[in-house]
């Protein structure tokens, strides 16, 4: 089978990690993270809800974790460290995006990483958190799990909660109401030939089921506000209690 009609019969989600089909520059590469793997600085802050430890879930992604590691693509992905795993539920500030409408615009551009955490902190004094929410994996990717609320209740829950962030943090990225949550695993170093994608779109249906039947819902931990160097740690600077 040639590599063109090989790629056609990818489903669209898969695209991006397609040699043949992406010839544009990775995303992040060479700011987060090197050829070799090593993530780079990149300081920044954001608000992630963390895998609850000792949980089924936890478990059951880390399981998933490890089966992208045993395959013969591993080498094509850097790794995010287990202890870092986490859902972004609203995007901070980061070192290398350093314009509107990705920082507030009544803070300077150049304005230190290390104040705008300090900024923002002080802006999440008396804060209120949303409702609570569960989260369910709906798909897999090479890089990680997408997830969305586990009911119409909780999707209108993670709404609400990204509406009160960007109004105390003073921005809505482009994609504020399209955003997909999603649990990084790691970030491609290279694209997949398309040989390697055909095989792994059966093995990601798979760890979706595995996940689903292992754990259900993703428990996690209640949002926090953390800052980063890099890739590697989120430090939780302030849990943010829910409604």
């Amino acid at each position: 089978m040639s590599a063109d009609v090989s790629a056609a019969l990818l489903p669209t989600y898969l695209h991006p990690f397609s040699r043949s089909l992406r010839q544009e520059p990775l995303p992040h590469f060479g700011t987060r993270y090197g050829a070799d793997g090593v993530f780079l600085p990149e300081p920044g802050n954001t608000v992630v809800c963390h895998l609850a430890a000792g949980s089924d879930s936890e478990r059951a992604i880390v399981a998933a974790r490890n089966r992208y590691l045993d395959t013969p693509e591993a080498k094509l992905l850097a790794f995010t460290p287990v202890s870092s795993l986490h859902m972004t539920l609203f995007q901070g500030i980061i070192e290398y995006r350093r314009r509107l409408p990705f920082w507030p615009s009544d803070v300077a551009l150049d304005t230190p990483i290390g104040e705008m955490t300090t900024i923002f902190t002080e802006r999440l004094h008396g804060f209120a958190g949303g409702a609570p929410f569960r989260m369910a994996v709906t798909r897999a990717t090479p890089t990680g799990l997408i997830l969305e609320g586990a009911s119409a209740a909780d999707r209108a829950a993670l709404k609400d909660w990204r509406e009160r962030l960007a109004e105390v943090f003073g921005y809505r990225h482009p994609d504020h109401d399209s955003y997909r949550f999603h649990i990084t695993f790691a970030y491609l170093i290279e694209r997949f030939d398309d040989a390697a994608l055909a095989r792994w779109h059966p093995f990601l249906d798979s760890v979706v089921e595995d996940i689903r039947n292992n754990a259900g819902t993703i428990e996690l931990r209640p949002p926090a506000f953390c800052s980063f160097e890099d890739m590697n740690h989120f430090e939780e600077l302030r849990v943010l209690a829910s409604a």
